[in-house]
């Protein structure tokens, strides 16, 4: 049966992306999403308490963990929720490849800069602003693309440019990027993407026709008992339609 994407944020500190997440949920503009869990990386981040405060399970899965352990207890939380979806809101751990290959085109993120300016390993926060500002750019802007395991390496997905003002700080840039592009486009891109795949649960005993039907390359994934099935025009007239 067809069912509406189950969403886990992960998060890292103050959680301000994770708010606009939550107020576009409560504002009903993620019909086809439900935000189910938030994880956690630091057990003192504020965005453990907007989880709460919106009534939403969270949890923290610290990142002093070795990197085995760290994503093992990751999935063991993501199985328990029933996750469908993650968005990566100020998450600042590095996913491996073993963990993003099991979660093709279903791990979003949210970049302060327009991919490819001023990304990848070590660009995050402040970092990137302060990036932007040294070259002189007069446009810099947000970007949400799909994870994979390479930092930013992702498809993009939804972007949007924000220009930068004469006297700007790396704070004051940092804060217009926020309220112009990384809260305008989080909430979207977590409604397109529950878009962009047909969730629907099978008994176990379909398993292995779905696995045939994988092996012949029709355009499915095979995922836990699940086959998800991607709308690509649909999702890319979406897309267009976001952008305008």
């Amino acid at each position: 049966m067809l069912k509406s994407a189950r969403i886990a944020v992960f998060v890292s500190g103050g959680g301000t992306n994770l708010q606009a997440l939550l107020d576009a949920q409560r504002d009903g503009k993620i019909p086809h999403g439900e935000i189910a869990l938030v994880i956690s990386s630091q057990a003192c981040a504020y965005a453990l308490e907007r989880a709460e405060k919106a009534n939403v399970p969270a949890h923290t899965v610290p990142s002093s963990l070795i990197q085995h352990d760290f994503e093992a207890a990751i999935e063991l939380l993501l199985e328990q929720y029933k996750i469908d979806v993650i968005v990566l809101a100020g998450f600042l751990s590095i996913l491996s490849e073993n963990f993003t290959k099991k979660w093709p085109r279903r791990i979003l993120n949210i970049h302060p800069s327009l991919i490819p300016s001023f990304c990848g390993r070590g660009m995050y926060g402040l970092k990137v602003h302060e990036a932007a500002l040294a070259r002189g750019v007069k446009v810099t802007g947000a970007t949400v693309h799909f994870v994979n395991e390479i930092p930013d390496g992702g498809e993009i997905i939804l972007q949007k440019a924000v220009e930068i003002e004469e006297g700007d700080t790396p704070e004051t840039l940092q804060r217009r990027v926020m309220e112009q592009a990384e809260w305008i486009l989080l909430p979207q891109a977590a409604e397109i993407m529950p878009s962009m795949v047909c969730i629907i649960h099978f008994p176990p005993v379909w398993r292995k026709f779905f696995a045939y039907v994988k092996q012949k390359q029709y355009n499915f994934t095979l995922y836990d008992g699940m086959i998800i099935h991607r709308h690509t025009h649909r999702v890319n007239n979406k897309l267009n339609d976001s952008a305008k």
